[in-house]
């Protein structure tokens, strides 16, 4: 997954480009990169692994000057990407993943096109996009035509000497916000980015809909948003920044009754409550004030050079990020009956490695784990995460109780809460983690949490639809 931001000011828009992009930084880890057009395109991208966004920038944004820019923080790909066609010369930046990647690249080669724009020795898939766009006679019938040819997900902003379009995935798996300041308008996956800039928020983008930000600050809409909406539930359980809202729904909030959500169907005697720093906080805040017992910081995150631990595709970066950006404190744990409570499992090595380890480590006598969502099933079909089964703690759960004969066993009644199947496979885990107990949330529950109907959510990675 990526972040992007754009806007269209009044006056120079560098300053608040910078501030606007990086407050997508927790979206991805690998590459940056800030467009800006004045008479012509000034783009600049950097390789933010192992150094923050704002230090590779800084120097740089005071030499860019312009009234239109976009900017992105991306998981993989370097981006934006400036692409000439019939219709103009246009920078693209991209979020999501496009799981028919190489067929298209191959379709685009077959008419003669050509890519310049490797990620890792592969094909940038933002290229791809652009690519496919370039093949028609105008934006709006390009970004139709990306729509009906790409599969998994894909939101857009693409700036020319019109202003900015923005495109909202077609099955409105992320987010797009609009914000306005007087007659200046920004754009962004995250509608955390706006308030220290003074923006508020004025819309969020239906899925498929496609706007229009003109150099003249105005809103137009190109293609009105479709009806269906299928948005990523873990937008809210982990993914989003606590201070965001998707469809008028505060992440903080969502966590807070997932975790008020975990309490009611626990009734444990600990001394207290502590979250896994940053995302599982407010999970653990809202475990807390259901159960009524005390929130302790038993981790501190140490915040400057380390992202965060989901996100880089190395296991062994994932590993090192998590070893060394949670410090646990030994004189909060010693002695002390715990509950934990975190966003989700994935691989579970981190949280087994990196927080349980500490925690015995430094004395604690129980350790419950209390998860915020169910166990994950399924690979991401849409978004850059997870991409097979062998990586995910259920399915290695499953193939460690069951061994081959685990296959031949019905897969809903591991989705089933009450079923033995699902209690074997969590025990599993449970030893795996190393823990005193392990609970999960449930799908319900969850849903519940968000406040949305289920058939506007994707739940592919706990029930493999969405």
């Amino acid at each position: 997954m990526s972040g992007l931001f754009g806007l269209v000011e009044r006056k120079n828009c560098s300053a608040t480009l910078f501030y606007g992009t990086d407050y997508h930084s927790h979206l991805g880890t690998q590459k940056a990169g800030l467009a800006i057009l004045n008479h012509r395109i000034y783009r600049s991208i950097h390789d933010i692994s192992v150094s923050q966004f704002k230090s590779k920038f800084a120097d740089e944004i005071e030499k860019m000057a312009g009234r239109i820019g976009i900017g992105v923080i991306s998981d993989n790909e370097p981006q934006p990407i400036i692409i000439s066609s019939s219709f103009g010369t246009f920078t693209l930046a991209t979020s999501g993943f496009i799981s028919n990647k190489k067929q298209l690249a191959r379709e685009v080669m077959r008419t003669g096109g050509s890519f310049s724009e490797l990620s890792g020795g592969t094909i940038n898939p933002t290229e791809v996009a652009g690519k496919i766009i370039a093949q028609k006679e105008s934006v709006i019938e390009g970004i139709k035509y990306l729509f009906e040819k790409v599969r998994g997900s894909l939101s857009l902003l693409l700036l020319n000497k019109e202003g900015i379009y923005a495109a909202r995935d077609k099955q409105g798996r992320t987010g797009l916000a609009v914000g306005r300041r007087n007659r200046d308008i920004a754009i962004a996956s995250e509608s955390c980015s706006f308030p220290n800039l003074g923006y508020h928020l004025v819309k969020e983008l239906g899925p498929k809909e496609v706007v229009l930000i003109d150099t003249k600050g105005s809103i137009k809409t190109i293609l009105a948003g479709a009806k269906k909406e299928s948005i990523c539930a873990f937008l809210w359980i982990y993914t989003g920044y606590p201070a965001s809202s998707y469809n008028g729904i505060s992440v903080e909030a969502v966590r807070e009754r997932c975790g008020i959500n975990l309490a009611k169907r626990d009734n444990l005697k600990a001394d207290f409550v502590t979250g896994i720093p940053d995302s599982g906080i407010a999970h653990g805040l809202g475990y807390a004030i259901g159960a009524g017992i005390p929130y302790r910081r038993a981790f501190v995150k140490y915040t400057p050079g380390y992202g965060r631990s989901y996100t880089p595709p190395s296991q062994k970066v994932r590993d090192k990020i998590a070893q060394m950006k949670l410090i646990a404190i030994e004189k909060i744990i010693k002695g002390k009956k715990i509950i934990i409570c975190d966003d989700s499992i994935v691989r579970g090595t981190q949280l087994k490695n990196q927080a349980i380890k500490k925690l015995w480590r430094y004395g604690a006598e129980e350790i419950h784990v209390r998860i915020a969502c169910p166990p994950l099933m399924f690979p991401c079909a849409y978004l850059f995460s997870t991409r097979t089964k062998k990586e995910l703690a259920a399915r290695r759960a499953i193939r460690k109780v069951f061994g081959k004969r685990g296959k031949s066993i019905n897969l809903e009644s591991f989705l089933n809460e009450k079923s033995e199947q699902y209690r074997k496979m969590v025990d599993q885990m449970r030893k795996e983690l190393g823990v005193t107990t392990l609970r999960f949330q449930t799908v319900n529950d969850m849903i519940d949490a968000i406040g949305l109907p289920k058939e506007r959510l994707c739940l592919h990675c706990w029930i493999g639809k969405s």
